[in-house]
This record gives C-alpha cells, structure tokens and sequence, in this order.
C-alpha cells in the first residue's frame, strides 16, 4: 500500500492506495500519521477513496491514529468511505467516533 501525502489548508490530507490489512497496510498507515506528526500537521484528514480492502488490523490502526492525534491535540477525519468501508465502520459503531466526509472543503473546513 503506499500513502499519498498532500495538504489543503493547514491540513495534511493522508490518500492510502490499496490494502489496509495486517502486515502491510497497517503499518504503511501508522508510518504516514507518525511521519505527519512529526512534520509538525496537527490535523489529518485520511481520503480513504481509493482504499479496496481494509480488515480488523486496519481498522485498528484507524483507531489509534485517531488516538495518537487527538492526545497531541489534533484531530484526525475521514474523508471519502469506500461502502465497503463505511459497512464495517457502521458495523462496529466506530462511525461515531470519527468525524466523516465526503466533501473536501466541508472536512477541512471541520478543524
């Protein structure tokens, strides 16, 4: 999987590709928030667009990130659900927890 970094507004806007799955994507994923944080972004909005897959592990990764940004201050967005996606958030009742867009300015206008 590989993490498309760009930014949009004082935001970092993370465009995972691909698999969010144990192994690979989960880390490539927890790399790319670390790597924001460290760059000094506050505020993370994941485009989850072009996501195919993501299992419990990836899932879990969203978790934490969305963990690890919040205690330094920050907030963290999702932008962009693919349905299958959404199912699984809708499912295990994690689409309260996270912010959710499926407009660009609206989700950054959000921080």
């Amino acid at each position: 999987m590989k993490v498309s970094v760009r930014h949009n507004g004082g935001v970092t806007i993370l465009e995972p590709k691909g698999k969010i799955t144990i192994g690979t994507g989960d880390i490539a994923l927890r790399d790319a928030v670390i790597e924001a944080l460290e760059a000094g972004s506050s505020n993370i909005l994941l485009d989850l667009n072009s996501v195919s897959t993501i299992d419990s592990s990836g899932i879990g990764e969203m978790v934490s990130a969305y963990t690890t940004v919040t205690n330094r201050g920050g907030g963290l967005a999702l932008l962009n659900l693919p349905p299958k996606v959404a199912d699984i958030l809708q499912i295990t009742q994690l689409i309260t927890v996270f912010n959710v867009f499926d407009n660009e300015d609206e989700a950054v206008a959000s921080f």
